[in-house]
């Protein structure tokens, strides 16, 4: 083992690095907390003057940036100045007079600014400033004329040191704060490194602020413990995140890098993320294994928890995605951004309670180039110079998320990454109400066009929402119609659906950004679709060549099911005019879109809180020729209002006036005219969600809004509908009511009876 504080340099980027070796150092390599520490780097940074970070290796590493290493060159440069300058630190530079009254004085001095400058600058300036003030009162008192000549000196001497002190930034910085020498609280003020283990790549900053005020506080199921913080000066939050693996003794961290080096010799291939749930159990088991004989050879007892923690942090940094995994683990994290060039800024993230926070996590250039090639398996899509930009999906536990990489020559500071979170459960529209992004009423009315097989287009701005509602208004949909997803990303929520007992067929098309690739092309997949039997159709995003295809397909009646997929646009005129314009649709085939429901993002005054709302729902009627706007081709079923923050149905709407709700209602027998039934029936929709809704907050049982009851709530809606038909010769609206609500109530009791 080397002395400790041996060291070396080595060019990293634009830096140049000093390692610190501190695997022999008997405490933790800390410039904040050991004073030791700081004395023994101000030292070698005189020998080493061109170091631009710092980085002690000691189990973990911990890393000190470019602004914490300026001011300790700033302090080592003054004392090699000093020692240098002998004569400063000398008494014999005062008169002949002044040796007899101050060697004692000099000898403090020498302390003071030969040892004590190293490690606790702060300090030597509150001891010199302390010197300075007492001989000043020294001066006043004394009445001896030669004596006075010497403290006159003397204090000279202090004041054009403790000029000296002055410049320093540290100083500068600290003299606003009190400060009691020999202690050390003043410097976690100005030096928190970023700390990370050795079996890592990604960088923590570990310590919270000092300034910060603390907002929020939670815990992840994986043990992580999540603090928010308001920082003055910026109204950006700061996500504080502390793993687990940061947690760990000395000992645990010494088998974890042991495992990690050994797993590290498998190469991961194709087939490993094929079906990435069998790999990281196998990965698991090897992983559990290893770790109960590393643990042995050590002659560690660990209980089981502590094997199952080492296990999954293990597989974590080995076949995972490190802390990228603990972050979409929190299901209140929506988006999370990662900017070039690795290892200069934080991750920044999008909180559903918070907004745009910065975290305490810092990415290195190693870690995003294993990121980059694990994403290259995942999706046997190509990330290089031809094909700068990938564009796929990451299933990892507990997270389904889309992942987007930009790399050279797109991006010139290389990789740089966006991270969209989808909810590991499809959303539903009694979850949608629940955050408001809809009212009962609207949540009736999909319900209603579902089930009258229409086709839908979701519109909206980038993170408007428009995915979370497309999955509910999937789970809408009655199972025993058939499905087919098409995605050129898979965000859609198909395997939870398939668990769920729908009879759904996911289809993976090709990007419209790939080249190169052997994917069949969106619109070639479409037309497919029409070879595979009578079902509803839904597009993950409709984005390129294959809309032509859709509408070919919706005009010819083709698709009989419902049809539905996301746009972006920001207005019904806006569908109309990237789909005809933009996208090369004729104005004739658009009118095949029965409805467009637009979601927006809705900003509070101040710009600082934003909330996910659907801000209309529009039919598209069939009597125009040019432009439906002009033309009246637009009607609204419903506006949001943003004085009531709701949404409002429109005069056309409540006087039955809506030519897509009459023409479902012609096709069934007891509505064909009946525009009260018709009414009666959306509104008996909306009562049975808003319903759902409250017994589920009455009595703290969130799973009732789930994908799981919520599909077998509908079915029950389904079948007493056809029940009371049958008993009754009408769908009348307050007995299925009654009934469904009687259902309701012995289903709460069950699941109070399973708690």
């Amino acid at each position: 083992m080397k002395e400790p504080f041996s060291y070396d340099t080595l060019r990293e980027g634009e830096d140049t690095v000093l390692m610190v070796d501190c695997e022999g150092y008997s405490r933790v390599p800390s410039i904040e907390d050991d004073p030791l520490t700081m004395a023994r780097t101000v030292d070698i940074l005189a020998q080493e003057p061109s170091v631009t970070k710092i980085v002690y290796e000691q189990k973990r590493k911990y890393e000190y940036d470019f602004e914490q290493t300026k001011m300790l060159k700033e302090v080592s440069r003054l004392s090699l100045h000093l020692a240098k300058n002998h004569d400063l630190l000398s008494y014999q530079s005062l008169p002949p007079q002044a040796h007899q009254y101050l060697p004692n004085w000099y000898a403090q001095l020498k302390n003071l600014l030969g040892t004590m400058l190293k490690s606790d600058p702060i300090g030597a300036f509150v001891e010199l400033r302390r010197l300075e003030r007492q001989e000043a009162l020294n001066l006043e008192r004394s009445a001896d004329p030669a004596y006075s000549h010497v403290v006159k000196a003397y204090t000279e001497l202090l004041k054009k040191l403790m000029g000296m002190l002055e410049q320093l930034t540290i100083i500068q910085r600290a003299k606003a704060s009190g400060h009691t020498p020999g202690t050390r609280e003043i410097y976690q003020q100005f030096f928190r490194p970023l700390i990370k283990p050795d079996f890592m790549f990604t960088r923590l900053m570990a310590s919270y602020p000092p300034e910060g005020t603390e907002l929020d506080n939670y815990s992840l199921p994986n043990g992580s413990e999540v603090t928010i913080f308001e920082i003055p000066g910026t109204v950006q939050y700061l996500y504080h995140l502390t793993p687990p693996e940061f947690r760990l003794d000395e000992d645990e961290y010494e088998i974890l890098d042991t495992a990690r080096k050994i797993l590290a010799e498998h190469k991961p291939k194709r087939q490993d993320f094929i079906d990435p749930e069998r790999i990281r159990q196998v990965f698991s088991n090897v992983g559990q294994d290893l770790v109960e004989e590393l643990a042995g050879s050590k002659g560690m007892r660990l209980k089981d928890e502590q094997v199952k923690l080492l296990t999954d942090i293990l597989v974590r940094y080995t076949i995972g995605f490190g802390l990228i995994e603990v972050l979409l683990s929190d299901d209140k994290i929506q988006d999370i951004t990662i900017n070039s060039p690795m290892g200069e800024a934080p991750m920044f993230l999008v909180h559903q309670d918070f907004g745009d926070c910065m975290t305490n996590i810092i990415p290195t250039q190693p870690e995003s180039e294993s990121w980059a090639s694990k994403l290259r398996l995942v999706s046997g899509r190509p990330l290089d110079e031809a094909n700068p930009i990938l564009d796929t999906e990451l299933l990892l536990p507990g997270a389904n998320t889309r992942v987007a990489v930009i790399s050279a020559p797109l991006n010139p500071s290389g990789l740089a990454y966006a991270f969209r979170r989808h909810r590991d459960k499809p959303w539903t529209l009694a979850l949608l109400i629940q955050k408001r992004m809809i009212d009962s009423l609207s949540a009736g009315i999909l319900s209603f066009l579902i089930d009258g097989s229409r086709t839908m287009l979701i519109a909206g701005t980038r993170s408007a929402g428009k995915t979370s509602l497309l999955s509910a208004v999937m789970v809408e949909v009655m199972r025993r119609a058939r499905m087919i997803t098409i995605e050129d990303t898979l965000e859609l929520p198909v395997a939870q659906m398939r668990k769920l007992g729908y009879n759904i067929q996911s289809m993976k098309v090709a990007s419209a950004m790939t080249k190169g690739t052997s994917e069949v092309p969106a619109d070639e997949g479409i037309r497919t679709t029409l070879r595979l039997g009578d079902s509803g159709l839904i597009i993950g995003e409709v984005r390129s060549t294959e809309a032509r295809a859709l509408y070919e397909s919706m005009r010819i009646g083709a698709l009989a099911n419902i049809v539905a997929g996301t746009i972006h646009g920001d207005s019904p005129y806006g569908v109309f005019d990237r789909v005809t314009n933009d996208l090369g649709v004729p104005k004739t085939s658009f009118k095949a879109t029965d409805i467009i429901v637009v979601a927006n993002p809705i900003r509070s005054p101040d710009g600082i809180h934003r909330w996910r709302r659907v801000t209309s729902i529009t039919e598209v009627r069939k009597q125009w020729e040019n432009d439906p706007l002009l033309e009246n081709g637009f009607v609204d079923l419903m506006k949001y209002d943003p004085k009531e923050d709701k949404l409002l149905p429109s005069d056309e709407l409540l006087n039955g006036e809506s030519e897509i709700l009459k023409a479902i209602a012609g096709n069934v027998k007891e509505w064909a005219g009946n525009w009260d039934a018709v009414w009666d029936n959306i509104l008996l929709r909306a009562k049975l969600k808003e319903l759902l809704v409250k017994t589920s907050n009455d009595n703290t049982l969130p799973d009732l809004l789930e994908a799981e009851f919520v599909v077998g709530a509908n079915d029950e809606f389904h079948k007493i509908s056809d029940q009371v038909k049958e008993e009754t010769g009408t769908l009348d609206s307050k007995r299925i009511l009654f009934l469904w609500e009687d259902w309701l109530k012995r289903q709460v009791k069950k699941q109070k009876f399973k708690e």
